[in-house]
């Protein structure tokens, strides 16, 4: 017998259950099936992990730098067992939270895997979730009125570097090491190698990235690549781009080596572990598409502008379907298409106004375009760009370097993209994303008062020297 829902949710990562609180709000019965733990990669295996760990590497270096602010200790020695020991508390903490969440909520959780079935004598449609269990209990049979598939992604790798969790890892074995290496190679200069080699480097291990594109963070705009390049190289992470890393090449004994076809050369590269950082792929195998009339493309599903796939009572957000890979992204995929269920309106995202970050050292944020993105879309721009090395606060904190670029559209004054690199820009990027959900100009920001001292003015500066009238510089 199967018991009925109005929607059953693959998956209870962040999109996830974002997406069932809602829909609770709505007045939904809700049942979540998760194969491992609520909270899903973001919680467990991905955001808030790396981010504990990268807060310990940056609390690690600012303790030794303490000198510099008067302040004399001896010093300081990493303890990477109690790093991971707070990285596990939060993540605990964080869970349990989740967990009452869906308590409060009233959504039934069940732990097994999902899969959706196909016309059956439960229902003349596709999309009965079996959910079967690692103990072999009997799978229960759940029967919604609609399905949300919100299964996450896990790291992508190459032919040849198969993860064996020793000498070759992802992510995901990385933020489970029991002892820092002495060495890392990182294949990938993307946003997680990038977070990776910088958070490494803090923590004293020999840091060398090999990125396969012309510039490390191949989406972001050539500028920020730039100088997050010039800070890491400053810091003494070895970056080479144009590198071809040769799969077959691969040796391991008490470490690893691995050849690169760099221009017309080929070099050997060598350390204690190779962390594979391609991108992630998405975990739509053997959950049960093939029992529908849903649509693949480039190995995600494919959905409308509020989340429907081919079938009109299953919808598909987060990593699933390609587009941004950012938690925040999924969560409100997850209540638009949630609210679209319910017949409420529903506005299509804008995912021009989604802001990403990266949270290295130095820290990068985006809204928008890049440069090279609004040359090739055809519009002729006006760009305003300020340094930190001008804004007070930034000297009192001890992190000068970076800058804010905001570039606008000569003929309608309007936003185009803006990118940060400095300090603490994760945390002030949310007034561009603003501004670029109200359509703001330049102008407008550059009107907006900013508090002295404080690390935001740089976002007044630069938007004033959009027409070459900043204060400071």
């Amino acid at each position: 017998m199967a018991t009925e829902y109005d929607l059953v949710i693959l998956g209870g990562g962040t999109g996830g259950y974002v997406s069932a609180i809602r829909a609770t709000q709505l007045g939904m019965k809700v049942a979540i099936v998760e194969k491992s733990e609520l909270g899903g990669t973001c919680l467990h295996r991905g955001c808030i992990p790396s981010k504990a760990l990268l807060r310990s590497a940056e609390v690690f270096q600012q303790t030794k730098k303490a000198d510099a602010f008067g302040v004399e200790v001896n010093e300081p020695v990493l303890n990477f067992s109690k790093v991971q020991q707070r990285k596990n508390e939060i993540i605990e903490q964080l869970h349990k939270g989740v967990q009452g969440l869906m308590k409060k909520g009233k959504i039934d959780v069940y732990q097994g895997f999902g899969r959706i079935l196909g016309p059956s004598i439960f229902s003349p449609m596709p999309g009965t979730i079996s959910v079967e269990y690692e103990n072999g209990n009997e799978n229960d049979m759940l029967l919604p009125k609609n399905v949300l598939i919100a299964t996450g992604s896990q790291p992508n790798t190459l032919p040849g570097l198969d993860f064996d969790g020793e000498y070759l890892i992802s992510s995901n074995e990385a933020l489970e090491m029991k002892d820092l290496p002495k060495s890392m190679l990182i294949v990938g200069g993307g946003v997680i190698g990038i977070e990776w080699a910088s958070m490494l480097n803090d923590f004293g291990v020999d840091v060398t990235v090999l990125e396969f594109q012309k510039q490390i963070l191949p989406t972001e705009d050539k500028d920020i690549a730039k100088e997050m390049e010039k800070q890491l190289k400053k810091r003494g992470v070895n970056i080479i781009t144009g590198a071809n890393v040769q799969t077959d090449t691969i040796e391991k004994n008490n470490g690893i080596v691995i050849e690169a076809v760099i221009g017309d050369k080929k070099e050997r590269f060598e350390a204690d572990r190779l962390l594979v950082s391609v991108g992630r792929k998405a975990n739509i195998q053997n959950i049960g598409l093939e029992n529908t009339e849903i649509q693949i493309s480039n190995h995600t599903i494919d959905t409308n502008a509020f989340y429907q796939t081919k079938e009109s009572h299953i919808y598909a957000i987060g990593d699933v379907i390609g587009g941004m890979q950012l938690a925040h992204v999924a969560s409100h995929e997850g209540i638009a298409a949630v609210e679209h269920m319910a017949g409420e309106y529903t506005q299509e995202i804008d995912y021009q106004t989604v802001s990403s970050c990266i949270y290295a050292s130095p820290e990068a944020a985006s809204v928008g375009l890049t440069e090279t993105q609004a040359k090739e879309e055809g519009y002729d721009l006006v760009i305003g760009k300020f340094p930190f090395k001008a804004v007070g606060k930034a000297l009192v904190y001890g992190e000068s370097d970076g800058f804010v670029k905001i570039i606008t559209d000569k003929k309608t004054q309007d936003l185009i993209g803006v990118h940060m690199i400095g300090p603490h820009v994760t945390d002030m990027i949310t007034e561009a994303g603003l501004a670029k959900v109200l359509d703001a100009t330049a102008w407008e920001i550059s009107q907006t008062i900013h508090p002295h001292p404080s690390l935001s003015e740089i976002i007044g500066e630069a938007a004033l020297a959009v027409d070459g009238l900043q204060i400071h510089g």
